[in-house]
């Protein structure tokens, strides 16, 4: 058996690890990739994989019309076009992360990395989500519609996550808060003092 963590692994970043190939557009040809994944010794199906994407939470992963093939709906490391058009986002976005990349992300912006985009939410508390996966929380708003009038483009995940090639520094309000444990908004003393150590402002 396998999961959607495994699953994510395979279609997101590592293909070659169950011997498949992806096509330009992400998608792995379901039989192969069932073949392939079998033999690393995990048994799958066609029913698993379909479990795997209608029971997901964060609908990370899709199937082609004729359900022949199957890939993720974002998050790659490995280069693919999603066919995806760019639109105009809200007027804020929120970018979880954690308060030990507050220097770099006050220096630098925040960069895709080793994935094709950066991943905002359009929700703070969803963004609080994502950060607690790597250490303290911190929510910044992101001032998207500025961005998207400046001539960045956005495109919007089939799981409502917005994507960006790279958000600059000017673009980030740090005098922003972080959701508490009770969810109710608070202010984030570091984030203000991150500011003011850079001379980066929190309005534009």
């Amino acid at each position: 058996m396998i999961n959607g963590k495994y699953l994510s692994y395979i279609l997101r970043h590592a293909p070659s690890a169950a011997n498949v190939e992806l096509d330009c557009n992400g998608y792995a040809n379901i039989d192969e990739l069932i073949d392939g994944i079998r033999q690393t010794g995990r048994n799958t199906d066609l029913g698993e994989l379909e479990k795997i994407v209608a029971n997901d939470a964060k609908r990370r992963f899709s199937f082609n019309e004729d359900r022949t093939k199957i890939r993720a709906n974002y998050g790659h490391s490995v280069a693919v076009n999603l066919q995806m058009e760019a639109i105009a986002p809200p007027t804020f976005l929120y970018h979880g992360t954690a308060k030990k990349y507050l220097d770099g992300i006050a220096s630098e912006g925040i960069a895709k990395r080793s994935r094709n985009f950066v991943h905002l939410s359009s929700e703070p508390h969803t963004a609080f989500s994502v950060g607690s996966r790597h250490g303290q929380a911190v929510v910044l708003k992101i001032f998207a519609e500025k961005m998207y009038r400046d001539g960045y483009a956005f495109y919007l995940a089939e799981n409502n996550v917005w994507l960006t090639e790279f958000v600059p520094c000017k673009y980030i309000d740090f005098n922003t808060a972080m959701p508490s444990n009770d969810c109710e908004i608070v202010p984030f003393e570091m984030a203000r003092l991150t500011s003011k150590r850079t001379g980066i402002q929190g309005n534009i």
